[in-house]
């Protein structure tokens, strides 16, 4: 999977998904940003939650169950200094139906022990590379 955003101007981006979905992201005014488009931290709550989500709603309808509503709150906490990395997240779901107890657990912890590939990527390997005008730098990052 690979996506590319682009600088649009004071520190705002933005970019399209390989599913063809557009992301602008920008910070707030206080910082140089004009607020346009949603902060990276908020999205990678939201990519956390989201990602959880669906697999839960998949596994419960392979039990053959459905929530009439599922709501999920996500709460980050962060570091007081930079990089202000995520410290902490809570979860908390909230389904509403016929759903037993023990198929939403089951359901809950599949998602975090085996298929969230969000929840196991935030602690991969990340390597980095630059270009500047077409060359590759050479310095190790």
């Amino acid at each position: 999977m690979k996506t590319i955003i682009k600088w649009t101007g004071e520190m705002a981006f933005s970019g399209s998904t390989p599913s063809g979905h557009v992301i602008k992201m920008d910070s707030a005014k206080e910082v140089g940003g004009q607020n346009s488009g949603a902060r990276p931290t908020e999205l990678l709550l939201h990519s956390l939650a989201g990602c959880t989500g669906i697999d839960i709603v998949m596994i419960l309808k392979k039990m053959r169950f459905e929530p009439i509503t599922f709501q999920i709150e996500i709460e980050g906490s962060r570091a007081e200094n930079h990089p202000k990395r995520f410290t902490d997240y809570h979860i908390h779901y909230l389904l509403e139906g016929e759903l037993p107890e023990d198929k939403v657990v089951r359901a809950i912890k599949l998602s975090k022990d085996t298929y969230c590939s969000v929840y196991h990527s935030l602690n991969a390997n990340i390597e980095v590379s630059y270009s500047i005008n077409g060359v590759k730098g050479n310095q190790k990052l």
